[in-house]
């Protein structure tokens, strides 16, 4: 999404029109999250997908179209046996596209996208918001948790009534709703939820790019410098240097976040993972042998946890996939990680 934006940004600033292609329906209910939406620029050049196959096709020539016209529209697809095989997104049935046209003298659509940005640079709730009432003359909207209603949508002759009315339609699935007698059709843009991981070591500097490539906001921790720096973990969100024995006077971990453990030895996993229990994030994944996870639950049974809140974690951590070398038990964290967020999400399946 992040690219998405700031090359829709850029070619703004170069001033050319461009098309964002949204999925708004499918098969009677909505998509959610990466992979909804494409942007097709004026050079034919597209980012993003809505599914690939058949509809890919069809969006891409209605969104040429689009910029030839320089005109918004809808598009729905109806999808066959084949199509559908293909296509690897959707069950069957019927998929909805809009077709967004932009034009590229928006200087208003340039000052979005820099909100965008910002937004998906904060571990803050926030959701995209479109007008859809009119195919042809659209209107988008950034609502955040902690900053309201921004963008064309705030600037509307009522823009607190129309924030009260959205605000209980704003969940973790995107939803099309009816709202002082106008269509929006509101995606979530970041759900917030942060995966702090403990140990800056081979497996977190294989993981932390994998994570960030799937939408996860990384934080690493650790508690030598040279583990924990932005020069090893560019794509993190922030490196912290810190006391293992005391990591809640660093970081704030609440129910949303994930915990990876994966330090440089038993002892400071014991700490961190005893810490983390204490804390309730929504996933604790703690790296090592099984022996060595026999230990350490012994020590956090002498401590007063109970069996099931320590098996309430996930020892050792990841999919069982066989993997072995840090890429390959990064590659398994982060299928685990996903499989949590989306059973958090509440995504559906075919």
């Amino acid at each position: 999404m992040r690219r998405l934006f700031q090359e829709l940004l850029e070619a703004l600033e170069r001033g050319e029109g461009a098309v964002l292609a949204t999925i708004i329906a499918s098969s009677g209910s909505t998509p959610r999250g990466a992979g909804s939406r494409m942007l097709v620029k004026e050079d034919g050049t597209f980012l993003g997908t809505v599914g690939g196959g058949a509809v890919e096709y069809q969006a891409q020539c209605a969104a040429r179209e689009a910029l030839k016209n320089r005109q918004s529209c809808v598009k729905g697809f109806t999808l066959t046996r084949n199509q559908v095989a293909d296509i690897g997104m959707v069950c069957g049935g019927n998929v909805v596209v809009y077709i967004q046209y932009i034009n590229p003298g928006d200087q208003d659509m340039q000052k979005f996208c820099a909100e965008v940005a910002q937004a998906l640079d904060r571990d803050e709730d926030s959701w995209l918001i479109l007008d859809i009432t009119r195919e042809t003359a659209w209107s988008m909207g950034l609502y955040c948790a902690g900053r309201g209603l921004s963008g064309a949508l705030a600037l509307s002759g009522k823009p607190g009534e129309l924030e009260a009315e959205l605000l209980p339609h704003f969940t973790a699935k995107a939803v099309q709703v009816e709202a002082m007698g106008r269509k929006y059709y509101c995606e979530p843009l970041v759900q917030a939820g942060t995966v702090y991981i403990f140990g800056g070591g081979h497996v977190a500097q294989e993981l932390v790019p994998v994570l960030a490539h799937v939408g996860f906001r990384c934080v690493v921790y650790d508690d030598r410098a040279e583990f924990a720096n932005p020069q090893v973990f560019p794509q993190a969100a922030e490196t912290i240097v810190g006391d293992l024995e005391h990591i809640g006077d660093r970081v704030d971990i609440g129910p949303q976040d994930y915990v990876c453990v994966m330090t440089r030895g038993h002892q400071f996993d014991y700490y961190v993972q005893k810490q983390a229990m204490e804390l309730g994030p929504c996933y604790i994944g703690i790296m090592g042998s099984r022996s060595k996870i026999r230990v350490v639950t012994e020590k956090l049974l002498e401590d007063g946890f109970t069996r099931e809140e320590i098996e309430n974690c996930h020892m050792p951590i990841g999919t069982a996939i066989g993997a072995e070398t840090p890429a390959e038990i990064a590659v398994s964290i982060a299928g685990e990680l996903i499989h949590i967020r989306a059973l958090r999400e509440g995504r559906r399946k075919c």
